[in-house]
């Protein structure tokens, strides 16, 4: 019900169904039985205390049914604060945010009315029969009391989870990364001709290269792994060949080939002197450039030539600092040697003919590389019109001052006689950024290298040092942008928003509490979850350099910006399980009247040994909800699997600290409160004696 849920509400917030929002139903799948569990083990609960169905369920659902409340808005409202992300990052998110809370609401209604009226129709037995007491569950309730028995053991407890708590938060919370790549097991890469290459010239290169990798394709990639070739086994090679060097799209037969395949293209490439090599992986969330892990150094000044210095002692210092970087540079070549015929034509005397520039340039063009006339399409193809000369775009350079050039006057005038021609070498390009001439350097750092790592190194290590040798001069201007730029947009949104979540959950709990102490009490163990989080990427990171180590095909999962979206779920779900406790054992504190008063200690007692199943059962069902998300590898589990970590191991971290932590958290602020009011009482009779 719960599932079909998710659908129906993606299907009425206008979303898709994709790999994002297919992550976030799967995500669902173990949270939605929460809400069950705990109305049933309570429901059960009162019939072991001898009511009978029908009443037992009634009231199952009353004793809980603010903490499945509180449980279920929180969840679902900590999601709001995506609603003002507008970064790529949110957009993402808001789809894993719709898929949850639709199934968590729905989880709620069918706790509320599907649960309480199947056990009070069915009868599952249980009538005045006691609760099982197993061994392994009276060790759990035994090493808690010890936990929670005495101040010193309580300060203990406390202080030793925050202080583990804090140190994993600062030693281990690895540097971020904008978005996953969504990565394909194929390779664009490109190999950029210095100036002065033709077409025929880069025909043999082209095809050279080319026969160097035929021999691969189709091969057994166990020759590659056994050391008989260099290169894997290749599933097919595409190439491209132009005068400014050539393009290979491919694929490895194993897809764990793929970045060996990507060192052998671009090893091949640079065997050729001047040549410029670059190779990214495809992506189904950035373009095939490396868009998510790209950090961009837009490189602008008053000349060309000292901008091209600047751009080249850049390349080579980000090369050297940064290992084995792929760089791409815009234009392509960092040097001003591409061989060029400058046309300049005579205003004055071109006015006098009635020509005007885009005349005399449509002209050149037409009588020389060919000018674009205009597309039509025929059925689904479209085709464009060019108008050549008589050469059809083989126009001799010896002959250029002799090309007719008609004015409107209906004269024919050769070329040489409205324009001056002469040879020259400069950019075959010029690229400009907000009116400013400038030259892109696009920079990936190695996988081992996270992207805000990378940035922090090239603004260090290449920039501020080519800045203090003298290499960057004042007159130039470096701008980082990229994907570095939407990773400080998104972490200053989400540093914004996180807060923001923060505040509701809390308002929502006091609303519902009626008490604003309480919810400070139940929202300590958000922290603590979130080290959790930590932790669990920390250790599959680490066993993913382990089977590395043993020449397995291991993994790292990036601390991404969808990675973080498990820190919000966190925020939303890891206070369920302490809101079951302090609320039980604010009624149990209640039920104390008179002689019957039950003290602090006895009312967490209880509330942790009634508390203890739903706790466990719904931990570890969304713990085996959760799993096959995170262990199990297959094409785009890089996209949620840093989200299921560290949902999961927050949980998990959540669950030990709500029957360590909070119990000993619970009986001290409770044993104050009582302390505090005996002591106001205390104060008011003697008051009343005095006075009377």
């Amino acid at each position: 019900i719960c599932t079909i849920a998710a659908f129906i509400g993606l299907l009425a917030a206008g979303r898709t169904i994709n790999v994002i929002s297919l992550a976030g139903v799967a995500f669902a799948i173990g949270m939605t039985l929460d809400n069950s569990i705990v109305v049933i083990e309570s429901i059960e609960l009162k019939r072991r205390q001898g009511l009978d169905r029908f009443r037992a369920a009634v009231e199952g659902v009353r004793s809980v049914w603010s903490a499945v409340l509180a449980s279920t808005l929180t969840t679902i409202l900590v999601f709001l604060p995506v609603l003002f992300i507008v970064e790529e990052a949110g957009q993402l998110y808001s789809d894993v945010a719709v898929a949850i809370s639709a199934s968590i609401l729905a989880s709620m209604l069918v706790a509320i009315t599907l649960i309480p009226t199947a056990s009070a129709r069915l009868n599952f037995g249980t009538e005045n029969r006691a609760p099982g007491e197993s061994k392994g569950r009276r060790r759990v309730l035994k090493w808690i009391d010890w936990l929670i028995a005495t101040p010193g053991h309580r300060m203990m407890t406390i202080g030793v989870t925050v202080f583990a708590s804090a140190a994993v938060i600062l030693l281990l919370t690895p540097p971020a990364e904008y978005l996953p790549e969504g990565e394909e097991p194929k390779t664009f890469a490109s190999m950029s001709a210095p100036p002065g290459y033709n077409l025929e010239t880069m025909s043999v290169i082209g095809l050279e290269v080319r026969d160097n990798f035929l021999p691969f394709v189709g091969d057994d990639p166990q020759r590659f792994r056994s050391g008989e070739t260099e290169v894997p086994a290749i599933k097919y090679l595409n190439t491209r060949i132009s005068a400014g060097g050539m393009r290979i799209i491919s694929q490895p037969v194993d897809a764990g080939d793929i970045d060996a395949l990507m060192d052998a293209i671009t090893a091949r490439y640079r065997q050729y002197p001047g040549m410029r090599a670059f190779a990214a992986r495809g992506s189904i969330i950035s373009s095939n450039d490396g868009g998510t892990r790209s950090i961009n150094l837009d490189i602008s000044g008053p000349t060309l030539s000292v901008i091209y210095e600047a751009a080249l002692a850049t390349y080579r210092r980000a090369e050297e600092v940064l290992g084995n970087p792929r760089i791409q540079s815009s234009p392509n070549s960092l040097a001003l040697s591409q061989p060029l015929i400058e046309v300049r034509p005579d205003w004055a005397r071109a006015a006098e003919l009635g020509l005007s520039a885009t005349a005399v340039g449509y002209t050149v063009a037409a009588l020389t590389d060919g000018a674009f006339v205009d597309e039509y399409f025929e059925a689904d193809d479209k085709i464009d019109i060019y108008l050549y000369g008589t050469s059809g775009g083989r126009a001799d350079l010896d002959s250029l001052g002799g090309l007719p050039v008609y004015t409107p006057q209906g004269e024919i005038l050769p070329l040489n006689a409205i324009a001056t021609i002469s040879e020259t070498v400069d950019s075959n390009s010029i690229r400009r950024i907000n009116g400013q001439r400038t030259v892109t350097l696009n920079v990936i750092p190695p996988q081992t290298i996270p992207l805000e790592e990378g940035v922090e190194i090239i603004r260090r290590d290449v920039v501020d040092y080519l800045r203090q040798s003298g290499a960057l001069p004042a007159s130039i201007n470096v701008d980082i942008s990229g994907a570095s730029d939407q990773l400080d947009a998104t972490k200053s949104a989400l540093l914004v928003n996180y807060p923001v979540a923060l505040v509701i959950v809390f308002l929502l709990m006091v609303a519902i509490f009626r008490h604003w102490g309480y919810p400070l009490l139940i929202m300590t163990t958000i922290p603590l979850g979130i080290a959790g989080g930590i932790v669990g990427l920390a250790l599959l990171n680490g066993i993913g350099a382990v089977l590395t180590s043993f020449g397995l095909n291991g993994f790292h999962q990036s601390f991404d910006m969808i990675s973080m979206l498990g820190f919000l779920i966190l925020m939303g779900t890891v206070v369920n399980n302490p809101i079951l406790i302090v609320d039980r054992a604010i009624q149990r504190l209640a039920e104390g009247d008179g002689d019957n008063e039950v003290s602090p200690l006895d009312a967490v007692r209880d509330a942790v040994s009634s508390r203890l199943r739903p706790i466990a059962m719904s931990t570890l069902t969304t713990l085996c909800g959760l799993s096959p998300l995170v262990f199990i590898p297959g094409a785009g589990t890089e996209l949620y699997r840093g989200v299921g970590v560290i949902v999961l191991f927050g949980i998990l971290g959540a669950a030990v600290v709500s029957l360590t932590m909070l119990p000993a958290l619970t009986v001290a602020v409770l044993e104050w409160r009582v302390k505090r009011r005996k002591t106001g009482s205390n104060r008011e009779s003697d008051l009343l004696t005095t006075h009377s």
